[in-house]
């Protein structure tokens, strides 16, 4: 290599020094994986909060109406029917909308009523239990037909159905399903319940366990 090349190399290697042109492009192609992560982190969260708030909503929803549903007179108890809760938990998938509550999802919905020997005092029976849903999801609460319960405990507190009523207990279990990956949110499952005292007076021994069936409906046993 001649001595004029040096002189030459050492001027290049000064300007490609001082070269800030592309600066702005590596910066970003270093931030890019971080900007990408936090946004796909955000939108999934977002989406993960909004599925789960619905679903206890839901929850909510089935609960109440539950508490409300049935036939008759101010001067008669109200009697309910399979027709009438497989109403409810058609509009239950309406209401939950795109989340598919019942594909990826099960609904259980138990009557919680006090025992009616009074030698067994302050304890509780789950008289009926109606399911919907493809998911396999056994109840963590108890099943139907469970007497001498002290109640359902829920979050370290005990439900209770009040003397000569009942409690309609909700539990949904529901598979989330990521726009992403699950690796952005804190579990998949998603798990709510909802409790409403029964608001009138309820024919409780009727029909089967309570629910008539003159219009032969499906039942929505578990």
């Amino acid at each position: 290599m001649s001595a004029l090349a040096f002189p030459r190399i050492a001027t290049f290697a000064r300007a490609l020094r001082r070269d800030t042109s592309g600066l702005a492009a590596v910066e970003f192609a270093l931030c890019l994986p971080f900007v990408v992560s936090v946004a796909m982190g955000g939108a999934e969260l977002t989406n993960y909060t909004t599925t789960k708030m619905r679903i206890s909503q839901v929850a909510v929803h089935i609960a109440d109406n539950a508490s409300r549903i049935g036939t008759g007179t101010v001067l008669s108890n109200k009697t309910i029917s399979e027709a009438q809760i497989n109403d409810l938990l058609t509009g239950a998938g309406l209401q939950a909308g795109k989340t598919n509550l019942y594909t990826n999802g099960r609904v259980i919905l138990s009557s919680l009523e006090p025992m009616a020997n009074p030698n067994t005092s302050d304890r509780y029976k789950i008289r009926w239990q109606r399911c919907r849903g493809s998911k396999v999801w056994p109840s963590s609460y108890g099943t139907a037909g469970q007497t001498n319960l002290t109640g359902i405990s829920v979050n370290g507190q005990t439900l209770k159905a009040p003397d000569d009523g009942a409690v309609m207990f909700v539990e949904i279990a529901y598979d989330y399903k990521p726009l992403i990956s699950t690796v952005f949110v804190p579990k998949n499952l998603i798990r709510e319940v909802a409790a409403m005292t029964v608001r009138n007076q309820r024919d409780y021994t009727g029909g089967t366990n309570g629910i008539y069936n003159t219009e032969n409906a499906p039942i929505s046993n578990c």
